[in-house]
């Protein structure tokens, strides 16, 4: 194995013999301790007619293993109060735990066998199986999921990112117990993994664990499968859905950078994720106070701007009276345009750092916060350091980057809207 010391931090990266990344925060304020175990799978990986894999994968996977029911499972953890779940995302699958520093091993171990040798019993898929398809008609009824949906679809075409991670009904309703199980046989590897420990204990403890509890877990001799995805090419539409709604949901989208490692992309990153916090983010935004403080025109609005491995995506969006569809619209689409336009202020740009460097901190203040930020960086590829390095590159953007940056993305937006038969677009988009 090889150790280090990330400079600057108490952060400890270990690499076992059979390519797990172990990485430890040793934090003694609590007596707690959560860890988060990563994998390199998620939708991302998988293939168009199978969507919705990963997220019944998570769903089932603590329904019972070679050694205990899903019942027992739930006995152990609930009996020494602590808590073991699981997710899925686009990027990465997750396992996570807490409890209190005298219970880690024991919740540790009963970790490791629900990672390492699920059942996927048939009934418990069915069951989850019908949970699913009930969640995704319930989200079929959510006007703003709906609207999502349409831009997703029409920015991302046959790209994974299309889809949401449930699945559609069609896909989830084919999905079998055989497939579970390839899923697991193919990604649930350890030189697939990232485990991160944050909480009272010291290194060396967390890392002859992880060796006791996964140590003898190698990886299969075929490489993992490549993986090959389609592109994501621009074409900027216009999508419009009817729905008897009380309000209409205007949403601009427009393809944004991925995180990256690589300089250039880093220094349009930070400045999008600046620029995402200036427009959108809470009660003093610019969205906010222009929209719908000063023109009553919105019930909410709000920006995002998602950290992604692939091309990512900048939406802006709100929710207003039918009525005023056509001039929400162009509401929106002036301030993104304004970014083009006319620089910010040294005030506002400071400000926009302030509050989007401060939220950063404050997303790192428990045990489970730390062991997610750091074990995400690993998964996405970033590596630990890349906390410090956000942070810089954020302090160093300039008025002139956001400029460009905003030049660089907010050329044409995809728009998508929603809402009763008698809403119109904006003249001439």
């Amino acid at each position: 194995m090889t150790f280090t010391l990330i400079p600057n931090r108490t952060t400890h990266r270990t690499v076992l013999k059979n390519g797990i990344v172990v990485l430890v925060v040793e934090n003694s304020s609590a007596d707690i301790i959560a860890s988060r175990i990563f994998i390199r799978a998620g939708s991302r990986w998988e293939p168009p007619q199978q969507a919705g894999l990963s997220h019944l994968v998570a769903a089932v996977l603590t329904k019972g293993t070679e050694q205990f029911s899903s019942l027992e499972i739930a006995e152990r953890v609930e009996t020494v109060g602590a808590s073991l779940s699981t997710d899925s995302t686009s990027d990465y699958f997750l396992l996570s735990l807490k409890t209190v520093s005298s219970d880690f091993a024991e919740v540790l171990t009963l970790a490791g066998e629900v990672l390492r040798s699920p059942t996927f019993p048939s009934e418990e898929v069915e069951l989850e199986r019908r949970l699913t398809l009930q969640a995704i008609r319930s989200q079929q009824e959510q006007p703003f999921t709906v609207a999502l949906d349409r831009l997703r679809h029409a920015m991302y075409g046959s790209h994974p990112y299309a889809l949401s991670g449930l699945g559609t009904e069609e896909t989830v309703g084919k999905l079998t117990q055989q497939d579970l199980q390839h899923y697991h046989q193919t990604y649930f590897r350890p030189d697939n993994v990232v485990i991160s420990i944050a909480g009272r204990v010291a290194p060396e403890s967390a890392v002859a664990l992880i060796e006791e509890v996964f140590g003898d877990w190698q990886p299969p001799a075929t490489p993992l499968p490549v993986l090959s995805l389609p592109p994501i090419v621009p074409a900027p539409t216009q999508i419009i859905t009817p729905q008897e709604t009380q309000q209409s949901i205007v949403m601009l989208g427009y393809l944004a950078p991925a995180v990256s490692r690589d300089a250039a992309a880093a220094s349009d990153y930070a400045a999008l994720k600046l620029l995402n916090t200036y427009l959108g983010n809470g009660l003093s935004s610019r969205l906010f106070v222009e929209l719908r403080e000063k023109r009553g025109l919105a019930y909410e609005v709000s920006a995002f701007y998602p950290t992604r491995l692939d091309t990512s995506q900048f939406v802006v969006y709100m929710g207003t009276a039918p009525e005023n569809t056509a001039i929400a619209q162009a509401g929106l689409q002036t301030e993104v345009d304004r970014l083009r336009s006319t620089p910010l202020s040294e005030e506002e740009l400071q400000s926009a750092k302030n509050k989007l460097l401060g939220q950063y901190a404050l997303g790192k203040q428990t045990n489970s916060q730390l062991a997610q930020i750091f074990g995400w960086y690993e998964i996405l590829g970033l590596g630990v350091e890349f906390d410090r390095r956000f942070q810089q590159e954020v302090a160093g953007v300039t008025i002139a980057d956001t400029q460009q940056a905003a030049d660089r993305c907010f050329i044409e937006p995809y728009v998508s809207l929603l809402g009763p038969t008698t809403i119109e677009p904006m003249p001439n988009s």
